[in-house]
């Protein structure tokens, strides 16, 4: 395999699935396990790995908007469970729903 084989098999992972990754597993790990860093950890590996493959696809400015989203869904998240009393996993769900589809639409749709 060459390189450019390497780098093609290797964008063919969606953003949006890294980033469903980091909200929904990220609050499930920090649910079972009760250590809220673990999935903290989780929440903040997953972006930057959809980060860098929207970056490789999308440019900068793309990545740094859909950061600001993703962030603003773990944010808004909390907002609406602790704030609004929404069950915790209906406003992640949520969350996830809405920030995937705007990064598949703009980072990873051909």
């Amino acid at each position: 395999m060459t390189s450019s084989t390497l780098t093609r098999a290797r964008t063919r992972i969606p953003s949006a699935l890294l980033v469903a990754v980091g909200l929904a597993a990220g609050f499930g790990v920090a649910q079972a396990t009760g250590v809220r860093a673990l999935g903290g950890a989780l929440f903040f590996g997953a972006g930057l790995g959809a980060a860098w493959l929207c970056a490789e696809r999308r440019g900068w400015a793309v990545t740094l908007g859909l950061g600001a989203l993703y962030i603003g869904a773990f944010v808004l998240a909390h907002v609406l469970a602790l704030g609004v009393g929404m069950a915790s996993w209906l406003a992640v769900a949520l969350v996830t729903l809405v920030a995937t589809g705007v990064t598949y639409a703009v980072a990873d749709r051909a």
